[in-house]
């Protein structure tokens, strides 16, 4: 991300609840309301942070959105994992005898 504030990375967003994203979302806009309000008033010291909490609001509602078409999985609804089977020498004769009855 070239621009942007970092904790907010697309991949940050990813990891939390959609009630965090519109809290993010609620303080993003009211930074930019504060920052325009010094841009109006010239009190404004940096212009690029303007852009910066632009993009970042842009990116929450893009993830909120792609949420709710189903692009993207909240973390609550993440499939767990599938735990990796151990094996051992008797699971791989019984796996081996259960192939030659199938044959």
């Amino acid at each position: 991300m070239a621009i942007g504030t970092k904790e907010l990375a697309i991949t940050e967003l990813d990891s939390f609840e959609n009630e965090r994203l519109a809290e993010e979302l609620k303080k993003a806009k009211a930074e930019l309301f504060n920052l325009r309000f010094q841009s109006a008033t010239g009190q404004l010291e940096s212009h690029g942070r303007v852009r910066q909490v632009k993009r970042d609001i842009a990116r929450i509602y893009t993830v909120l959105r792609e949420r709710e078409l189903g692009i993207r999985v909240t973390p609550a609804a993440a499939p767990a994992p599938a735990k990796a089977k151990k094996s051992t020498k008797k699971t791989e004769q019984a796996d081996a005898a259960a192939d030659t009855k199938e044959a």
